[in-house]
């Protein structure tokens, strides 16, 4: 079997559905009709049975250049040789009056010379576990699952098409100046077939659908052109139809090739909460901070297993997200299991407090006020959370070794009083403030007490042990220690010292400690080397954060993006493109740039 690099891809979507496209012309991983469908196109994990939509050019000593048409979600590959040159342009239709119909289209066009192409259009339905009937009419293919499962699909084409098996191919030319186009699509009805000569002006309008809504970003700092990226991305992973935003568009990509450590991010992380309003308002994209926040005011009503809140949920909302094996899947460079689902939705993570709480206030301090219904659910939160934050958990990182009571869910939970008090008092609103002051003081005092340790100079990840963790880099960014203070410092160091090989930080020592539960290793943490840069920012270590920073950036594919993890030989690792590693890089360059630039805050708050 023959698996492209994970970072040979790039994306594109309509915030519904997104599809990956290696830089060989074939698109490898589609999930359809929404983010959290079964696949149609999976080749991404198997190479056989996955199923493809591949379009090749018949050419020699092929190089091979891919990159996003400026300020959009367009993506062009460009294939070089001594006998012609081609361009594919592949995009997911916006239209002018804002619909998006949930369509593929697919343009190839021959620059120079005469160049002989080959088309498979291989859709394997419902993770390839399911049949599928072929009709064709028309330069139109139907493909019809077996069992519904999944909805029918038609392939419209400009050149001839034929069936072999349940596939669809082309062999077809094109001269200088000739363009072939084909447009994947949901079922149509008879009356309303594409009109596959105005879909240059459905190109057009897209490209101006991105560049307007980029046009509103107000960054105009250094790294301009990543911070933009990362928000692309970003717009293409929250949902339009739920205002919802998926942790990343795959699943099952490992973290170590080989390995299990496969899981499935098609949904909304509450973790996740803070950080995306915080990177939409640094950068003024009201509209999706606004769709976000309704979002999150939908779950503080809800009740999970082992609290009022569970660590993820569906787009919708959804709270069971069972996990299941495809076994029938050979998995990515054959990492097995393949997972859909993720079990860590009826875990404890009790972190999960504190970035829901600062999500809310800083939903407050840049948006509407707080309803009086919305703060009752909020003290019903806080209440329960005063009862429990003494217990062990399966922290941030959803080990699978045991519940432990780890330093990162203590501190957040201390967030959690945090922001309720500064919320309450900047909003005159009321509750039982004594009692969520002692319960912010009686954590703070546990961590310092009892998750300190003298020999290392350094917190630890979790009492009892003399273990790091690079969640601690969240210490001083969520304002619970100074950036400056000595203890804060020389933690820094001894996480530079156990964690950390020039830009690269690992969460955690995995084999040493066994913290997870899990056999095997990962690679390094793209997110905590931002973080890392942004803390060395706060403590105005500025140059030698520059130099971090950037560095880092050279770390991304060749469209600008970042799945979850880098390995040894820096090839990325884990699910792609990864929403947590995005929000980090904005959160990182908008706090550098602004120090930089002298604009930061003068004294620490």
């Amino acid at each position: 079997m023959v698996f492209e690099p994970i970072e040979n891809y790039g994306v594109i979507g309509n915030m519904q559905s997104i599809a990956l496209v290696g830089m060989n012309g074939s698109i490898d991983f589609l999930c359809y009709p929404d983010f959290d469908s079964p696949t149609v196109f999976a080749a991404l994990l198997d190479d056989q049975r996955g199923g493809r939509f591949e379009i090749r050019p018949q050419l020699t000593n092929m190089r091979v250049r891919q990159l996003y048409l400026p300020d959009t979600n367009i993506l062009l590959t460009r294939f070089l040789a001594e006998e012609g040159v081609v361009e594919l342009t592949d995009y997911m239709p916006i239209e002018r009056d804002g619909a998006q119909p949930n369509e593929i289209v697919r343009m190839v066009s021959v620059i120079r010379g005469n160049v002989r192409f080959t088309m498979r259009c291989q859709p394997r339905f419902n993770y390839a576990a399911c049949n599928h009937q072929v009709r064709i009419s028309n330069h139109c293919a139907t493909f019809f699952p077996i069992d519904n499962s999944c909805p029918a699909m038609s392939l419209y084409s400009s050149v001839d098409i034929q069936e072999e098996s349940q596939d669809i191919i082309s062999d077809f030319s094109l001269q200088s100046g000739d363009t072939a186009t084909f447009l994947l699509s949901g079922l149509r009805a008879a009356e309303d077939q594409p009109e596959m000569e105005l879909l240059g002006q459905r190109f057009l309008d897209t490209a101006q659908f991105w560049k307007t809504w980029l046009s509103k970003s107000n960054y105009k700092g250094r790294w301009r052109e990543m911070v933009h990226r990362s928000a692309l991305v970003l717009k293409l992973l929250i949902s339009r139809k739920h205002g919802s935003l998926i942790a990343a568009p795959t699943f099952s990509l490992p973290e170590s090739i080989g390995g299990v450590r496969n899981w499935d991010y098609r949904f909304t992380w509450l973790r996740d909460a803070s950080f995306t309003l915080y990177a939409l308002i640094r950068l003024g994209f009201v509209e999706e901070t606004e769709a976000f926040i309704e979002w999150i005011k939908r779950r503080l009503g809800n009740d999970a297993q082992r609290g009022p809140l569970q660590v993820m949920y569906g787009l919708d909302g959804r709270q069971d997200l069972d996990e299941i094996f495809l076994d029938h899947l050979c998995g990515y460079e054959n990492s097995r299991p393949v997972r859909i689902g993720n079990a860590a939705y009826e875990q404890l993570q009790l972190d999960i407090y504190g970035e829901m709480m600062d999500a809310i206030y800083l939903a407050n301090k840049y948006g509407h006020g707080i309803s009086h219904a919305g703060w009752q659910d909020t003290q019903r939160l806080l209440e329960w959370l005063r009862e429990n934050w003494r217990r062990p958990d399966e922290g941030i990182w959803e080990v699978r070794g045991g519940p432990r009571e780890f330093l990162h869910s203590r501190v957040m939970c201390w967030v959690a009083f945090d922001r309720a008090l500064r919320l309450a008092d900047k909003r005159s609103l009321s509750g039982p403030l004594d009692v969520w002051q002692h319960t912010r003081d009686e954590i703070r005092n546990d961590i310092f007490t009892n998750f300190w340790d003298n020999e290392l100079q350094s917190c630890v990840q979790a009492k009892g042990t003399k273990d790091l963790d690079a969640s601690a880099l969240l210490m001083p960014m969520m304002r619970f220690i100074s950036p400056v203070d000595p203890m804060w410092l020389s933690t820094i160091r001894a996480i530079e010292k156990y964690l950390i090989e020039d830009t690269l930080v690992r969460r955690y020592e995995v084999e040493r400690t066994n913290v997870d539960g899990l056999p095997g290793t990962e690679g390094s943490f793209t997110a905590c080397s931002f973080w890392y840069v942004e803390c060395l920012a706060r403590a105005n270590e500025l140059e030698k954060a520059q130099l971090l920073f950037e560095k880092l950036l050279g770390y991304a594919n060749h469209l600008g993006l970042y799945s979850e993890e880098l390995g040894a030989n820096g090839r990325h690792l884990g699910n792609f493109p990864q929403a947590f590693t995005h929000l980090a890089l904005i959160s990182a360059a908008t706090y550098l740039d602004r120090a930089l630039s002298g604009r930061s805050d003068a004294v620490w708050r």
